[in-house]
């Protein structure tokens, strides 16, 4: 039987098989464990602008959003953290009860203050970054094209400077959780470079972040025996709407239903191989 960790990792396109060897081959059952050992309130950020179609990606905030309904099945607290180049759409696909909290774009000090008050106000147990843009050592915010973002992305590596249990999920090297592997990262020349620095306690790499999302729920589910993964019609469904809000394909910049430039037959393919492992 397939793996969860092997079924996110399928269709690489990017090069983050070479991460693979460097994290466990349970991964996504230990971040699983990591958010039920620490109970009950989670934050999940996300958000990433693809600044050539001046709108935000279908990579990130669906994965989001199914691990929230997930945690939220088990009782969790969730609140989403994104910034103001992202909101718009996501406000749309989230359920009418969800929490959602604007991280803004200002100085360093600034962001870091924010962090705290935010981190203090709404007290999380453990933070989830999803294909969230993050710093590297030149004080830059990289796109995928290696061009700089920092205009386009509010500082919330920042939430993850007060010891709070993390995880990170990506699929390209510059984005939050990145910092784990960043030795590793620098060897590629198909990966972020240079790389996000910051780092979690757990990083999951996935070939498309959503999926990395979808492996997590995948993991909660083995430990919790409940299957909280989405349908493939509810995941689809949430795609269309969010692209309909505003968002677009990743890779093409196009507003067009498909992730990281992958059809949603091939999305719907994995999360139907997670359901069958689970």
């Amino acid at each position: 039987m397939e793996t969860i960790k092997e079924i996110i990792s399928d269709h690489d396109g990017r090069g983050i098989s070479l991460l693979l060897p460097h994290v466990s081959d349970t991964v996504c059952e230990d971040a699983a464990k990591l958010i039920l050992n620490n109970k009950n309130k989670v934050a999940i950020l996300t958000g990433f602008y693809i600044i050539s179609a001046g709108a935000t990606e279908t990579d990130g905030p669906i994965g989001a959003i199914a691990i929230g309904n997930a945690l939220k099945k088990l009782n969790y607290d969730v609140t989403y953290i994104t910034d103001q180049f992202s909101i718009d759409p996501i406000k749309p696909i989230l359920n009418s009860d969800d929490k959602v909290e604007l991280f803004p774009l200002t100085s360093i000090e600034e962001s870091k203050k924010y962090a705290k008050n935010l981190l203090d106000r709404i007290n999380p147990n453990l933070i989830i970054s999803i294909e969230r843009c993050g710093i590297n050592n030149n004080g830059d915010y990289l796109n995928s094209a290696g061009k700089k973002i920092h205009e386009y992305n509010a500082k919330t590596d920042y939430l993850f400077d007060h010891n709070i249990p993390s995880i990170g999920i990506g699929d390209g090297g510059n984005e939050i959780g990145m910092g784990n592997l960043t030795e590793i990262i620098k060897k590629s020349d198909s990966l972020s470079n240079p790389p996000c620095i910051t780092e979690t306690d757990i990083l999951i790499p996935t070939s498309v972040s959503n999926w990395g999302g979808y492996g997590l729920v995948a993991g909660l589910s083995k430990l919790s025996g409940k299957n909280l993964l989405p349908s493939i019609e509810e995941d689809e469904k949430l795609i269309k709407n969010f692209v309909d809000a505003g968002a677009v394909d990743g890779i093409t910049a196009a507003q067009v239903y498909k992730v990281d430039s992958f059809e949603l037959d091939v999305n719907s393919s994995i999360i139907n191989r997670l359901h069958n492992v689970i």
